[in-house]
């Protein structure tokens, strides 16, 4: 069930019998009769084998004879062997399919794939492709996959969801798929600018650096387009740098006019961006005044904005006294439409923006939010809105289908509230749920809010880039995520937890134990939010079996994410973190598959993983 890479294959061709590798020339390896824990596990490696350093130690000083000399005998690394590659589970289904338990035939192995991998289709190719790759004699083996390939990209672009960081460290967060970054830009010392998080005690970097590393990891991990965010508070000299600096060193990945060079009225598919790097700042003018003047030298020149001032994005609104809430159920009883209770009186700001910089602004002119009602009547198509998590939630709240209705119009990012001192993140499903394009996170944050993050862009080849549901995209949509009985279809998931394998062990054990429990979740609309969890298996990191099923009902699976969690439990008020897997419930491929689980820094623990079957229909 992994989204880019093939799941591990039962190593031993005939399981319960020992790997050839080992009978062809025993002495080659064992030529003093013994070996140690080292070349052991050199042993199991050149027989690839997948092994955890902790279970290998600790299955070695179990069955060696001779612990004073930490040496083990070839009979007793066959018992390693078998310990860590043998399977019960699969050898079980294994049998299943194969008459004499020991060969599995083409014939068997295209009826598995039929029957329980629900590779209705292409199993007869898919056969011959595993048995060519996989075994050079005339045998089949069971193998367990998941392949997920880049497509959704022919839509426009307002109608995808786009991988976003806050403030992120750069490299991690390109490398990672990230397809929007907010770079915070201040007046440098010798006209230089620098990006640091403003009023922190982060540390400064130049503006040319950051361009410098964006340069060269920009499009390492995803051919689509990344859009610069600029949180620009530098003077109209020292933008004027920034924007020779964005010039000279991004080239032709610059995005500098249209695709076609005319005036568009819609934005381009994703497709038609690819390897181009676009700017998020203020805009003086139009983008059909730029087209105008392109080719004109426009240094020295300062355009001017008028910006109203008082209201903080991150204000709370008053639920009942909303001035743009429409009907709503809340609690059982309807709220209508009332009067706005009374503003602040707003100052007006001149903005000064340096149009060297101003005109590279193409598809992505940050336009400051008023209303829905306003953005309606006034707001372009290449125009974009950034709205304060606290702002966005009350509205995601109380009026969601209008924040739908806006989200299938324009872009729309999300940023994290400014008392987020220690860079923790909010929910992002909240605001997915309403079609908010970019949701930006704290990428150095871990937690279950990144592992959202990186479960929904697991999908779509981890592009960055994933379409959103129709019915997020939709000009005259009615869907509203806090009232979806009847309007979905529903999908029913049941998930067979079968077994774990090689699982991390607990920090408290002094071997290699873990009294594993197993929660599965579904993050999604309100109604799809649910958790279930395994019985504890004591003492068994290494095979623990389950075999519980769990089912789900789904009331939006489009934008449902199914999260696997592994705890130890150390007592039965509190669990410790093992490990996690998070992914797209429309991406998880039926029959019988492996989980692999990432530790709470996103790292793959392989070769942990859980064995499971999944059906949903």
């Amino acid at each position: 069930m992994e989204a880019k890479y093939p799941y591990p294959r039962p190593q031993s061709r005939r399981e319960g019998g020992t790997d050839p590798a080992i009978e062809q020339n025993p002495q080659h390896n064992f030529r003093s009769g013994k070996i140690n824990l080292e070349k052991t596990m050199k042993l199991l490696d050149k027989l690839n084998i997948r092994f955890d350093y902790v279970h290998v130690k600790y299955v070695f000083k179990k069955t060696s004879n001779q612990p004073k000399t930490g040496t083990i005998t070839i009979e007793e690394f066959r018992i390693i062997y078998r310990t860590i590659a043998h399977r019960n589970e699969i050898h079980e289904l294994f049998c299943s399919y194969s008459p004499n338990h020991k060969i599995l035939s083409e014939t068997n192995l295209i009826e598995f794939l039929k029957k329980e991998q629900f590779e209705i289709h292409a199993a007869d190719t898919i056969a011959s492709e595993l048995i060519a790759k996989y075994e050079p004699i005339e045998e089949g083996t069971l193998y367990l996959y998941c392949n997920i390939n880049v497509y959704q990209t022919a839509f426009r672009k307002c109608s995808h969801f786009k991988n976003t960081s806050h403030f992120p460290y750069l490299d991690n967060a390109l490398m990672k798929g990230c397809r929007c970054l907010e770079i915070d830009c201040w007046d440098g010392p010798q006209n230089d600018p620098v990006v640091y998080h403003g009023h922190t005690l982060t540390s400064k970097i130049t503006f040319r650096t950051v361009i410098q590393v964006i340069d060269k990891y920009a499009f390492v991990a995803s051919d689509y387009a990344l859009v610069l965010s600029l949180e620009n508070h530098c003077s109209p000299r020292q933008q004027e740098v920034m924007a020779d600096y964005l010039e000279t060193i991004l080239a032709d990945k610059l995005l500098t006019s249209t695709t076609d060079d005319a005036f568009p009225t819609d934005l381009p598919s994703p497709e038609l961006l690819k390897f181009k790097i676009l700017v998020k700042n203020k805009k003086a003018g139009t983008l059909e005044r730029t087209l105008l003047r392109r080719g004109l030298d426009r240094h020295g020149e300062i355009g001017e904005l008028v910006e109203e001032v008082g209201q903080s994005e991150d204000d709370e609104l008053d639920e009942n006294r909303c001035p743009q809430m429409s009907p709503v159920l809340k609690r059982g009883y309807a709220f209508r439409k009332t009067s706005p209770p009374p503003r602040k009186k707003l100052k007006i700001k001149k903005v000064k923006l340096a149009m060297e910089l101003s005109e590279l602004v193409i598809y992505t002119k940050a336009e400051k939010f008023k209303s829905f009602e306003h953005s309606r009547a006034n707001q372009k198509f290449y125009e974009m809105n950034s709205l304060g998590e606290v702002r966005a939630r009350k509205f995601a709240k109380l009026i969601a289908n209008e924040f739908v209705l806006h989200t299938a119009r324009f872009i729309t990012r999300i940023y994290p509230k400014g008392t987020r001192a220690t860079s923790s993140n909010y929910n992002p499903q909240e605001f997915w749920n309403v079609g908010c394009q970019m949701v930006a996170l704290n990428f150095q944050t871990p937690g279950l809010q990144m592992d959202l993050q990186n479960g929904k862009f697991m999908d779509n080849g981890g592009c960055g880039y994933l379409l959103k549901p129709e019915f997020l995209r939709s000009p005259t949509t009615q869907f509203n995520p806090n009232n979806v009985t009847g309007y979905q279809t529903p999908v029913t998931l049941s998930i067979r937890l079968i077994s774990g394998y090689q699982l991390p062990p607990s920090n408290l054990s002094r071997t290699n134990k873990a009294d594993p429990v197993v929660q599965i979740e579904i993050h999604g609309v309100p109604e799809d939010q649910v958790k279930q969890q395994t019985c504890v298996i004591k003492s068994n990191a290494l095979c623990p079996r389950w075999n519980e099923t769990f089912t789900f009902t789904i009331q939006v699976p489009e934008l449902a994410l199914v999260r696997f969690t592994v705890e130890d439990q150390i007592s039965l008020a509190a669990n410790e973190f093992l490990g996690q897997y998070t992914l797209p419930l429309l991406s998880m491929n039926k029959g019988y598959r492996h989980v692999p689980l990432y530790s709470k820094l996103g790292d793959r623990l392989d070769p942990a993983s859980l064995f499971v079957y999944i059906w949903y229909y």
